[in-house]
């Protein structure tokens, strides 16, 4: 549990660091993967309205800024997974992507309508959908703001602690 706390205490220096030495080729794909990330729960949950989807009880005020961050967050950590070119090629262990990877999927319960979800529907009814999953949600995009967050914070303090030093032209190891 330590380690986890230590890790968010030490998560803002070291995001502010990576924003900073960031490759373009890594601030493309986190473009990419934030504004796909948007398009696909906007329209999935209609925080961005559609033909396509419908949704009975209208989106909360903390849904939009909850959508945007765990958008951006999800760029951010995607953007870690890019390697630069010159860089001689790391094998890693990725434990940190499935935090990720259930942040991005809690985001979609969170902000989505409690009564479209199918799951809660067919698990609690309409009206304990209503009752107990919609009171539930805010709680839901707080454990996937803070997954994606953790997870992002993880890759980059593991990014930071095995930086290998450039390697000399023509240099033979």
């Amino acid at each position: 549990m330590k380690s986890v706390l230590a890790t968010f205490r030490r998560s803002p220096g070291s995001i502010v660091a990576a924003l900073r030495a960031a490759t373009l080729r890594q601030a493309v794909v986190a473009f990419l993967v934030a504004a796909v990330m948007l398009v696909l729960v906007g329209l999935a949950t209609v925080l961005i309205p559609n033909s396509l989807f419908s949704r009975e009880i209208p989106p909360t005020a903390w849904n939009y800024p909850v959508w945007i961050l765990t958008a951006v967050l999800a760029g951010l950590l995607a953007a870690t997974y890019v390697m630069d070119k010159d860089a001689p090629a790391v094998e890693q262990t990725d434990r940190e992507g499935r935090w990720g990877i259930l942040g991005a999927g809690l985001t979609w319960f969170a902000v989505g309508c409690p009564v479209c979800n199918k799951i809660a529907l067919l698990a609690l009814g309409y009206s304990g959908a209503l009752a107990w999953f919609a009171p539930l949600q805010p709680v839901l995009a707080v454990a996937a703001l803070l997954l994606l967050w953790f997870a992002l914070a993880r890759r980059l303090e593991g990014a930071q602690m095995c930086a290998l030093p450039p390697v000399a032209a023509g240099a033979t190891g």
